[in-house]
C-alpha cells in the first residue's frame, strides 16, 4: 500500500483536532479580551518596558511587528517584539501577551536552566524537524532501515523540544501574571480575564507536543510493520 494511504494516518487525526481546537480557543479568547480596556490606561509597550526595566534589563529593546499575535522574544538581537494587536494596545489580552513575552527576556537573563536547554537544542530540532519524515519515507521506498531508524532518532529530538518547551511557557505566564498583580498594573476581573489568554495560549503548546508524540508513534509503527 502506498505510504501516502497508509492506515496509520488514523493516528494523527486526534492530533489534528485537538491543534485546531486550540487554535480557535486562542484566538476566540484573544480577541474577546482585546476588546476589554484594563482601568490604567497601560498599553502592551509600556508594561513590556515597565517590567524590562524593573528587572535591570534596560538594553532589551521593544520593536512593532506586523501579525496576529506574531509576538516573541528573539534573545540573539535582545529584542521583545510586539504584534499589532498588542503593541499599543491597552487591553487586559495585549497586557497579558506582553508580560508574558518580557517573562522570557527575564528567563534568559537569569540563566532559566529549560529556556538554556530548549535554545541549545534548537538547531538539531531544526534539521529533525525538516529531514525526520523525508528520510522514513526513503527508507520504506528504497527498504533501507538505517534511514528509518536514524529518521526516528531525529524526530525525537523535535519531541523533546516542545516537551521542554512547555515549561518554558508556563513559567513565563506566571511570571507574567505574577509581576501584573504584583505591581498593581492588573488586578481582580481584569488579571483573571488576562490569565484566560495565557492558558489559551498554552494550550496550544500542549497540542503540539501530543501532535509530534503522535507523529512519532506512527514513525515507529510503519517501522515496525516494514520488519514485519
Amino acid at each position: 500500500m502506498p505510504y501516502f494511504y497508509d492506515p496509520t494516518y488514523i493516528i494523527i487525526i486526534p492530533a489534528i483536532i485537538f491543534a485546531l481546537i486550540a487554535q480557535i480557543n486562542v484566538t476566540s479568547t484573544f480577541q474577546k479580551y482585546s476588546k476589554v480596556r484594563n482601568a490604567r490606561g497601560f498599553t502592551g509597550r509600556d508594561v513590556a518596558r515597565q517590567i524590562l526595566d524593573n528587572n535591570g534589563l534596560y538594553n532589551v529593546r521593544i520593536e512593532q511587528v506586523s501579525g496576529n499575535l506574531s509576538d516573541h522574544y528573539d534573545p540573539r538581537n535582545n529584542v521583545v517584539r510586539l504584534s499589532d494587536s498588542v503593541y499599543n494596545s491597552s487591553s487586559v489580552a495585549a497586557i497579558g501577551v506582553a508580560a508574558h513575552e518580557v517573562g522570557h527576556a527575564i528567563q534568559h537573563s537569569q540563566g532559566y536552566t529549560p529556556i538554556k536547554i530548549r535554545s541549545a537544542i534548537i538547531p538539531v530540532s531544526q534539521i529533525g524537524s525538516s529531514l525526520a519524515v523525508p528520510l522514513v519515507i526513503l527508507g520504506l521506498i528504497l527498504s533501507i532501515q538505517p534511514f528509518i531508524t536514524f529518521g526516528i532518532l531525529l524526530f525525537t529530538t523535535v519531541v523533546f523540544f516542545q516537551a521542554i518547551t512547555l515549561p518554558v511557557e508556563f513559567n513565563a505566564s506566571r511570571r507574567a501574571l505574577a509581576t501584573l498583580r504584583d505591581n498593581f498594573i492588573l488586578d481582580g476581573e481584569e488579571l483573571s480575564q488576562s490569565k484566560k489568554v495565557l492558558t489559551a495560549a498554552a494550550l496550544t503548546y500542549v497540542a503540539a507536543l501530543f501532535s509530534s508524540l503522535m507523529s512519532l508513534l506512527r514513525l515507529i509503527l510503519l517501522s515496525g510493520r516494514r520488519k514485519r
